[in-house]
């Protein structure tokens, strides 16, 4: 007696099985998707919050808003870092904060001349972004004072 000839996805299991699976497998890249997005939403929202605390600050501390202190500086590199990053895409945060980082390049100058390192505590797209500002802008040293641009 002969066996009856089986299709192929019966070998599998039957139609509504490998469905059911394929469904799973939709849910479960479904889920990887959401995941990226809402950590992508958190950075969203934890640089928004970072630049309005800068802000925030050069606001209730307007003297602090003159390039004097170390602090409010790295606060305003650390909050356009996480802006910019969080934002790629948005070419008004970063003209922002282009704009906000200007009169702080002399101090920026004088503190990369006087200590190398400090620069290094950010990340090489910040990096990048101040030597270039510095660049664009002449200050250069030793005298650190901006040229004509």
């Amino acid at each position: 007696m002969s066996q009856p000839s089986l299709f192929w996805w019966q070998k599998y299991g039957t139609l509504a099985q490998m469905a059911q699976a394929a469904v799973a497998l939709l849910g479960f890249v479904a889920i990887l998707f959401q995941i990226n997005e809402i950590r992508f939403n958190n950075r969203a929202a934890s640089a928004r919050a970072a630049f309005l605390g800068y802000t925030d600050l050069a606001f209730k501390n307007p003297k602090f808003a003159a390039p004097d202190y170390e602090s409010f500086v790295a606060y305003f590199l650390y909050a356009c870092e996480e802006t910019i990053a969080a934002f790629a895409d948005k070419r008004e945060w970063q003209a922002s904060c282009d704009y906000d980082l200007k009169p702080h390049l002399p101090f920026l100058c004088e503190k990369n001349k006087a200590e190398p390192a400090y620069l290094a505590t950010y990340s090489a797209e910040t990096q990048q972004w101040v030597k270039a500002s510095m660049k664009t802008a002449s200050v250069t040293p030793p005298d650190c004072k901006p040229g004509k641009t």
